[in-house]
């Protein structure tokens, strides 16, 4: 498998250090809106290609992923890029997921091309966590817990706002919450008595602070239904304590069975990550295997995680698979 990279941050590096663990994949290209020139990657002898550049290249590469944010880009990018390539992206808006799956499955059916969004882990994995829990046991409830640690696409969407230079935003689970949860309670939560967001943001040189806050906990889909804490601090501060990447979190669902609901059973699935990007990205080039081998089936249209068979996300063979893991 060819792969391209649209977008050389840090989810794109993730990818580029991902494909070298897979056998089956090679790097073809990265796609940037800078100077090419300016923008040093780990691979040698790959080409950084200018965007302007990327329809060129339909006949060099078999599944592009998608590197940018959820907030402006990808729902710009998946749609247009689909027309031209198989697409892979790790779009997180949840409640903005059904519009832009319509979208992108008709760039991808009407240009027979295979588009899998909302990969990553959260829309992800833990998806199909909920999902699996959810048919197991259907009388019961889903919690989802997010953190401690860095949301990449909460970053971003500070990081656009006019005035901010930098900025790292942290999700934090209240502890009460979720050891309610894990006890079997089954609490009734709001989305503000689960989580805390904290922001820790660097002005750009006369941007006004209070201006500034107000924009970030009013951000519909990011901070409103949260209580938010916005610290101003410096570039040098910010370096020193948050240059980490770091996340995971928690999916739970709490069921009963029996014929008076006496049986009540906890279903778990928890993640803790180093490196928020690079997991990621992992977990994108494993959905691109799955975007080939559906584009040689010619099964085109926009897929979710839901859509495919675990099998298809492995390198091994079936019998492999079944000797080794089931």
């Amino acid at each position: 498998m060819r792969i391209g990279i649209l977008g050389y941050g840090n989810l794109g590096r993730g990818v580029e250090f991902a494909v070298k663990e897979n056998s089956d994949m090679e790097l073809a290209a990265v796609f940037t809106r800078r100077n090419p020139a300016d923008v040093k990657i780990f691979s040698e002898n790959v080409p950084v290609v200018h965007i302007d550049e990327i329809k060129n290249w339909t006949e060099e590469i078999d599944v592009m992923i998608l590197c940018g944010g959820s907030a402006t880009d990808l729902p710009k990018q998946t749609p247009e890029f689909a027309k031209f390539f198989n697409v892979i992206d790790s779009f997180d808006t949840h409640a903005k997921i059904p519009e832009h799956f319509a979208k992108v499955d008709e760039a991808a059916k009407n240009s027979n091309h295979v588009a899998i969004i909302s990969v990553g882990w959260d829309p992800g994995l833990f998806s199909l966590a909920r999902v699996y829990a959810n048919s197991v046991l259907p009388d019961g409830k889903d919690y989802t817990f997010w953190g401690k640690g860095v949301s990449q696409g909460h970053s971003d969407a500070i990081r656009r706002i006019d005035g901010v230079k930098n900025a790292k935003q942290y999700t934090i689970p209240i502890d009460s919450a979720l050891e309610e949860v894990r006890a079997g309670k089954n609490p009734e939560l709001s989305t503000r008595q689960k989580h805390l967001r904290e922001c820790f943001v660097v002005l750009e040189e006369g941007a006004d602070a209070e201006k500034v806050e107000r924009e970030i906990k009013t951000m519909p889909n990011y901070f409103a239904d949260y209580d938010t804490i916005v610290n101003f601090i410096s570039e040098d501060e910010l370096k020193k304590n948050h240059s980490g990447l770091a996340h995971g979190g928690f999916v739970i669902r709490s069921g009963k069975t029996g014929e008076n609901k006496i049986h009540n059973h906890i279903v778990e699935f928890n993640l803790k990550l180093d490196s928020n990007p690079e997991f990621t990205s992992s977990v994108l080039i494993a959905y691109a295997r799955a975007a080939y081998k559906f584009s040689k089936e010619k099964n085109f249209g926009c897929k979710t995680v839901f859509d495919i068979p675990p099998a298809y996300l492995s390198a091994k063979t079936p019998e492999e698979l079944r000797a080794k893991f089931l």
